[in-house]
């Protein structure tokens, strides 16, 4: 049986990738997933409005390996 998502209210001055910062201490790919549980939220705006709610996914899925990219030789 899986875990339920997890729903939280924004306080003033709540980004998504500050609430994913205080739910799951990093932001690296789970941003993406918060926004694709949450159609609509990326339209409000960076800023979320004071007591939007923001469904968390109970496990995200942990982000593959980026391709490292050199700026210089």
């Amino acid at each position: 049986m899986a875990a339920a998502a997890t729903q939280v209210r924004s306080v003033q001055g709540d980004t998504v990738d500050l609430i994913c910062w205080r739910y799951y201490g990093r932001t690296a790919g789970i941003t993406e997933q918060v926004l694709e549980a949450n159609p609509g939220l990326a339209d409000l705006g960076a800023e979320l409005p004071i007591g939007t709610l923001v469904t968390l996914p109970a496990q995200p899925a942990t982000p593959t390996q980026a391709t490292r990219l050199q700026l210089w030789d």
